[in-house]
């Protein structure tokens, strides 16, 4: 173990023997906590701290055994943790990387061996589907794509469809990132993260790869992803497809029929002609877009990933949700031929009242200061919450005429929010 995995587990170990040697006890609740923020599993938390009380706060070296060191570790995670490829480099002659150099068998045994012991590979980058730059700028301009930061038009709600009106009116009822506002006149505004990801999800579709976005809950993750899909050309065929909570593999396969158009009721507990039309439909170029990913469990991700690997597949394929990196973390098949991760933050606090504004008109005018107030106490940056809070905002401005949206109104829109905003 390198010196990057050490010091994860130095800082594990410490931090879980104070609270064993404190009052209370080390339950599973702060080793799960401990393992996902040191991006290793509960079983390997629970056999450092178990040394650790032993007294072996360092983990035992093997004796005359190969180590990565820091450098050849990186090099391993530019290289998308292709083992064959890092053993190239350090073989190559005249390589800095050489020293003692192990066979290509042992290095996989060693790479495998930190890996279970808690050293992370910080970036796993695949070594297929690369776009070269100047493609890469090509193609946006095919797609009639911007680049993050140059700024993209206000859209107006949705387009036609569910939630929306027969002649594309928006429904005040209309639901945005999974809260139903009373709202009318809300507006999906382009800030600096949605163009982000309007960005990547140009470049998934085009290098026709996988994609994965991810944040905390609330964050507008949904919302970004769907504006992006709606600025892709109209001939680009996006499918979405719904599962439910811990679904099987019938339940995903019927997921995937439905969202293609195929005969899900006739095929779904048919694997092989469900598969085989699966495969077949997926030659189509297109997208297929995947919600809430961190309901799938490992073999089913590998599921999707064999669906990706037929040579004739040219469809992207689109996840998304609150801890679907974890999920993906767990299936390093599928990890690997990720080609683009993309992380949604929360709302900019430097242009919270200019955005606010844009999202909907009954902010234009309110005291950045009230909008700071409500953001640090309830909001804290998240999508939703100030989604719901403008619906409030909203119903109680509408309570007579000329209303003033001061301090105080936006107090009782937040006291709606309840405890748990």
């Amino acid at each position: 173990m390198g010196e990057g995995g050490r010091l994860v587990r130095g800082v594990v170990v410490r931090r879980l023997l104070a609270v064993d040697q404190g009052p209370g006890s080390v339950s599973s609740l702060h080793v799960r906590l401990m393992a996902e923020a040191a991006g290793v599993t509960v079983r390997t938390v629970w056999k450092w701290l178990a040394e650790a009380r032993e007294g072996r706060l360092e983990p035992v070296g093997r004796q005359d055994g190969f180590t990565l060191d820091d450098e050849q570790w990186a090099v391993l995670a530019e290289v998308g943790g292709n083992v064959a490829a890092l053993h190239r480099q350090m073989t190559a002659d005249g390589s800095p990387l050489s020293g003692s150099l192990p066979s290509l068998g042992t290095l996989h045994r060693v790479v495998r061996r930190d890996l279970q012991a808690g050293r992370v590979l910080e970036v796993a980058r695949p070594s297929r589907n690369r776009v070269e730059a100047g493609r890469y700028d090509q193609v946006l301009a095919d797609l009639k794509l911007q680049r993050a930061g140059e700024g993209l038009p206000v859209v107006d709600a949705a387009p036609p469809g569910p939630g929306t009106g027969e002649d594309g009116e928006e429904d005040p009822g209309l639901s945005r990132g999974g809260v139903r506002l009373f709202a009318p006149g809300a507006r999906v505004v382009s800030t600096a993260g949605v163009a982000a990801v309007v960005e990547v999800v140009g470049h998934t579709v085009a290098a026709r790869g996988i994609g994965c976005v991810f944040g905390e809950p609330g964050v507008g993750k949904t919302v970004a992803v769907q504006q992006a899909l709606h600025l892709l050309p109209d001939r680009v065929p996006i499918w979405r497809a719904v599962v439910g909570v811990k679904p099987g593999l019938p339940q995903m396969r019927a997921a995937l029929l439905e969202a293609l158009g195929l005969a899900a009721g006739s095929l779904s507990h048919r694997a092989q002609p469900a598969d085989r039309a699966l495969g077949e439909a997926l030659r189509r170029p297109g997208v297929l877009f995947l919600d809430d990913a961190q309901r799938l469990s490992p073999p089913l991700l590998d599921y999707l990933r064999l669906l990706w690997d037929e040579p004739g597949t040219a469809a992207a394929l689109l996840l998304c949700g609150a801890g679907a990196e974890r999920v993906i973390a767990r299936a390093p098949a599928l990890r690997s031929r990720v080609l683009t991760w993309h992380q949604v933050p929360g709302l900019d606090q430097e242009r919270l009242a200019e955005t606010l504004a844009l999202f909907h008109d009954v902010w234009e005018g309110v005291d950045p200061a009230d909008v700071g107030w409500a953001d640090a106490t309830v909001a804290r940056g998240n999508f939703r919450t100030w989604a719901k809070l403008t619906s409030h905002v909203y119903a109680l401005a509408r309570r007579g005429r000329d209303v003033l949206v001061d301090r105080a109104l936006m107090e009782q829109a937040c006291a709606r929010l309840g405890p748990y905003p």
